[in-house]
């Protein structure tokens, strides 16, 4: 399986000294993120987030099929991670890596087993027919901090997503197109989001948020915080061997919660935004505008 190029004994050496000094290659906080974007597509349930040089791409779907026989009234609420070569030379197609299984297992205690999604809301036929969402997070570039970028990417394209309209007489269902009547959106609960943080020296004394890839080579432990705006805690997972002690940990959920908060704005403000553009009124407005340039540029 072919490998990124190690950071060298110079680099580890300059990046190490830096942070002693309190200073970030790139000229950034200790606990400040590189900027974000986040975009969605002209299809509903598609989100593209950018962190830095990190970019992650999630496409929510759904389908009708038959529910879990020991949970007949929930829906099925899946994700699913894809880490292509496109994004490093170290990640292979169809040959999951540590780093994939690792960010699908986050994702999964921080979206999905933490309830954000009402899945008895997808119950359409008790025991006969539920919707299945399923969200397909690909990553288009990997620059450090996958984590917090695909779970953003993924709570953003869930609340953003609108499923058919349906209704039902007996076990008669009827779905609707688009032109029928307007897709609803999910019902959703929360939204938490992940905030890593990365400890560098011999007792880990030295902790940055949104590590880009060259610091996360050479970070000796991290911690991720999933949390919702309000505080609640989906999740705590550490890696590596480097002890966080309790002061230290406390001090990581305070920033989380800050962080939290700045997110779910963020997404919130993306998600307004998005609703105008798509107003019937804004649309043909964008649409005139954009004929009314191409006849004066000619």
């Amino acid at each position: 399986m072919p490998r990124e190029a190690e950071p060298s004994a110079n680099e580890k050496a300059f990046v190490t000294q830096a942070l002693k000094e309190n200073l970030r290659l790139d000229g950034r906080e200790f606990d400040q993120y590189r900027k974000v974007q986040l975009t969605f597509g002209d299809e509903y349930g598609v989100a593209n987030v950018e962190l830095g040089k990190t970019r992650v791409l999630v496409r929510v779907s759904a389908e009708v099929t038959v529910p879990y026989s020991d949970r007949p009234f929930e829906g099925v609420f899946q994700i699913t991670t894809e880490l292509s070569p496109m994004a490093s030379p170290a990640f292979e197609v169809n040959r999951p890596t540590e780093a994939e299984v690792l960010l699908s297992r986050l994702l999964e205690k921080t979206v999905r087993r933490s309830g954000a999604l009402d899945t008895e809301s997808l119950c359409l036929i008790a025991g006969k027919k539920v919707w299945s969402v399923r969200a397909d997070v690909h990553v288009l570039s990997h620059d450090g901090n996958l984590t917090d970028a695909a779970c953003l990417a993924v709570v953003a394209a869930l609340r953003h997503f609108r499923k058919p309209d349906t209704s039902n007489e007996g076990e008669a269902l009827t779905i609707f197109t688009p032109a029928e009547r307007e897709p609803v959106p999910l019902s959703w609960l929360h939204s938490p989001f992940c905030v890593t943080f990365s400890f560098y020296g011999d007792e880990g004394e030295i902790t940055l948020v949104d590590a880009n890839w060259l610091e996360e080579q050479l970070r000796t432990s991290s911690v991720t915080v999933s949390l919702n705006k309000h505080g609640e805690i989906s999740q705590i997972s550490k890696l590596g061997g480097t002890p966080v002690e309790a002061v230290t940990l406390l001090h990581c959920g305070n920033v989380a919660l800050q962080k939290a908060k700045e997110f779910s704005t963020i997404v919130d403000e993306r998600l307004a935004d998005d609703a105008k553009r798509r107003d019937k009124g804004g649309l043909i407005s964008e649409l005139l505008s954009a004929e009314n340039d191409r006849v004066v540029d000619a």
